[in-house]
């Protein structure tokens, strides 16, 4: 194997074997003692950090699936009330409408009694009015015809009688 030549660092004597074993142990001690504890320290501490934030999101992602259900159900409870308030509405209108109807149907009845009581007194107004005028012009005739009928003591003396039967007649009946 000598024949090969290699490097004294491949093919190592006993004395350098020995120094870098010693070297190595030694080197490993204060790694053992301060580096690994420091090491694993950092590496446990990021471990837990990273478990936390695991642990955070997955809670976070719970509050965030129970925030859906809660604004669903809120949406839910809107759209209740909305459809509520509009059926209410509904039911307000139409109570208004038939409220209103009456209310016209009444006024409407009391401005036609109202309109045939006044024509029913005008009516009455005018018939008395047409009496007077016939009785007074009837009155005016009469005393024409009375005054020329009873220009003579005879003719007023008839006159008489028979206005008497006539009142003996009325009572009689």
């Amino acid at each position: 194997m000598d024949s090969l030549n290699l490097p004294a660092i491949l093919t190592p004597d006993f004395g350098l074997l020995f120094w870098m074993l010693i070297a190595f142990v030694l080197v490993f001690g204060i790694l053992a003692k301060f580096g690994f504890p420091v090491i694993t320290g950092m590496v446990d501490k990021r471990k837990k950090f990273i478990d936390e934030s695991l642990k955070n999101a997955h809670e976070a992602a719970e509050r965030l699936a129970n925030i859906q259900q809660e604004s669903e159900a809120i949406v839910q409870k809107a759209r209740e009330e909305q459809a509520q308030i509009i059926k209410d509405a509904a039911t307000t209108r139409d109570a208004i409408i038939a409220e209103a109807q009456t209310k016209a149907k009444a006024e409407s009845t009391r401005i036609m009694t109202e309109a045939h009581a006044q024509i029913e007194s005008e009516k009455q107004a005018a018939i008395r009015d047409i009496r007077a005028q016939v009785a007074q012009l009837s009155v005016q005739i009469a005393e024409k015809v009375v005054r020329q009928n009873l220009s003579s003591d005879a003719a007023q003396m008839q006159l008489i009688d028979r206005m008497l039967d006539e009142v003996q007649g009325d009572n009689n009946k």
